[in-house]
Parts: structure tokens; sequence; C-alpha cells
């Protein structure tokens, strides 16, 4: 149990990896034209396969293969250092090399900082770069797009994340049900890596608990679960366990709801615990330390409980997150646009993509009814060019 699942059961090969069959043909097509173009760039959701879809290519193509995790390249002068050189030398023992950047969301963006120098380091490479990441398209990664081949690389299914666990279950005698296993999928929400953590974390919690499932199973709405957070003094890190939300979810629950239950120095103490929560919570997306879950965790849950001194028992309308109904509505705004961005891009020749940066250009002649009834423009669509 001391080896991490998500590591020991890690794919070396292409015909390991499941579910990305795109992003593999993608990237023996990227590797075959290279120098064509130049870097690699794969982004998605954590857990997806990034990194071991780059460590197979190195394999496959006996190459060498030069992991660097960006956040020991955040600026240019780390850059120049250590990715520059290597881009240049050639392997002493393969064939080839390939250079890896894991998490280049991590780069700083400034005229003076790590974008610019990576630009410049790919234009001169004699080695094929391939880099991830989670959130790539930020203002400041725009150029670097341009440089690169962009491959997305899907969430996992639940029943493919069912299956690699019944396999990881059979190799480590695991007795589970086919039914824990899918919950644990479920959870996961395509990353299988968070789905191996659980996994092992379950087993080993387990022991002899054979009524763990039962519990497992029992759904407790988020509202019975905010009135035992702030209504009850308690230390336990297990009150978020029977819910499907995740953590990330919760939080915005409790950011909420939070001033409807606390007054005073609970609600500033309250807040920082909440606010500590989120720090551990943006660690653990920008530099992918999963370790530090518990500690979001902790925060979360008796950070919050124990801010106030005392138990109450009393009726407390929650509300449902207000960021959420503006995500949501943002998303249905950006929905309509590239909806429109599709049917002028067919119209015009051109591709979705350059649609949706010009778009604020093309809008002057989307106003035109001619256009509009050209391109079948629907009313949602039309009213959402006239706002």
């Amino acid at each position: 149990m001391d080896q991490p699942f998500a590591e020991k059961y890690r794919a070396n090969t292409f015909k390991d990896i499941i579910g990305q069959d795109i992003a593999i043909a993608e990237i023996q097509k990227f590797l075959k034209e290279f120098p064509k173009k130049k870097a690699f760039l794969m982004y998605g959701v954590p857990g997806t396969g990034k990194t071991s879809l780059a460590l197979a290519a190195a394999l496959e193509n006996n190459s060498d293969l030069l992991e660097l995790n960006s956040s020991d390249l955040r600026n240019r002068a780390k850059l120049e250092e250590t990715l520059k050189p290597a881009s240049l030398q050639q392997s002493l023992f393969k064939k080839g090399k390939i250079l890896l950047i894991d998490e280049v969301d991590g780069v700083t963006g400034s005229d003076i900082g790590g974008v610019p120098e990576l630009i410049r380091i790919i234009q001169k490479t004699q080695h094929p770069i391939i880099l991830t990441g989670n959130d790539i398209w930020q203002s400041k990664f725009s150029q670097l797009r341009q440089k690169c081949k962009l491959v997305e690389l899907k969430p996992l299914k639940i029943d493919t994340v069912t299956e690699v666990l019944k396999q990881v279950c059979q190799k480590e005698a695991i007795d589970e049900n086919e039914h824990f296993l899918r919950q644990i999928a479920i959870k996961s929400k395509g990353d299988l890596r968070a789905a191996l953590n659980d996994l092992q974390f379950h087993s080993a919690e387990k022991g002899e608990d054979i009524g763990y499932l039962d519990v497992r199973n029992q759904e407790e709405s988020i509202f019975n679960i905010l009135k035992i957070l702030f209504q009850e003094r308690r230390s336990s890190l297990d009150i978020f366990d029977n819910t499907s939300l995740s953590l990330d979810e919760i939080l915005l629950w409790i950011e909420e709801n939070i001033p409807r239950e606390y007054k005073n120095e609970a609600l500033a103490k309250a807040f920082l615990a909440l606010s500590n929560a989120d720090k551990f919570r943006g660690r653990i997306y920008r530099q992918q330390f999963w370790r530090f879950l518990v500690y979001q965790n902790i925060f979360q849950s008796a950070g919050i409980s124990f801010a106030k001194s005392h138990s109450v028992n009393k009726f407390t309308k929650y509300e449902r997150p207000k960021r959420i109904l503006k995500i949501w509505l943002n998303n249905q705004k950006t929905a309509k646009k590239k909806t429109i961005a599709q049917k002028y891009a067919k119209y015009a020749h051109c591709s979705t993509k350059r649609a949706m940066r010009d778009f604020s250009m093309i809008k002057a002649i989307l106003i035109n009814p001619e256009i509009q009834e050209k391109l079948k423009l629907n009313s949602d669509e039309i009213d959402f060019l006239k706002k």
C-alpha cells in the first residue's frame, strides 16, 4: 500500500492508455511530422492521462524524456538556465529526446516572464516539446497556443474508470463489489487518478467494516449537511462523505450561507477558515499536490464548525449559491455566441475558433437582417446580437 496506485498502475505504452485514442493518434502524428510543429500542448481536467501519454510517447519512440515541472520554470531566468540548453543538446544514449513541461499553467506571462521565453525556445528547439495544462485558455497563453498543436484530453467515462478499478482490485486482492467501484468512478468525474486514490484510501481504511457501503450510500441533502456544519460544533472530517457534491461545490454553498448563521467575530473566523480552504484548493489545482485535499477538508469542515463559541438549534433558510447561477448564465451566453460563430464560419469558410476570436468585429455584419436570414439564425441568437 506504500506506493500510490496512481503511480503503480500508470500506463507506460500507448496500448495501456484508455479512452484517449484521438490524443494518441495526434501525438504520433506530431512526432512523425516534427519539426513541422515543434510543440504539442495537451489540456484537460486532471487525471485524464496527459503525463502518461508523454511518457508513453518517449518509450514508444526510443527517446529520452526530460521531464520539467513549470513550478521550477516559472520565469525567464529559470527557462534560460534549464530548458533552453536541453532543447538544443542531443541525447547521449538514445536516438531522440522529448522535453516534457508538466502543468504549464504555472509559467508566468509578463513580458519579462516565462511565456515569451518559452515561445522563443519552442521556435529554436531541436527536439519535440510536449506541454500539459489544465487551464490553457488564459489570455497569457494566446501566443503560446498559436505555436502549439492543441489536443484536449476528455474526462474518462464512468464505465472506463470502473473497469480500471476492477482490474486494480484483482491485482491488489481487494474484495469490492462493482456497485461500490462505480460509486467511486462517479465521484471522480472522469479523473482516474482521483478514483485510484479514493480506492486506495478506502481499501486501507475499510478493514473489517462491512457496513461501510451502507453508510456510503445514504445520500445526504446539502441542507442537512449545512445545518450540522453551522449549528453543531463537530470535529468530524467525514461530514461531506454522504453527498455527491464535490468539495468545490460545497465551498460555494458554505460561502453563500455563512452570513445567515454567523455574526460578528464568529463570522470573521468562519470566513477566515473558508479562505484557508480556498488557498489549499488553489494549490491543489495549480501544483497537483492532492495531499493538500485533507487540509482543504479540515478548514472547510471543522474550521467552519468551530468558528462559533457554542452550538445552536434553529431554523435557517439556506440559499443556493448565486455564483453557480452566474457561471451558468455566462455559459449560456458563451453557448449562443459559439453557435452563431459556427454558422458564420461555415458560410465564410473559416474556422469556428477564428470566428469566435473575431466575434466583436463580425458582430457588426451579423446585425444585418439579410445576413441573419442567410445564416438561419434563430430568435434567441438574434436577440443575443442585439444586446
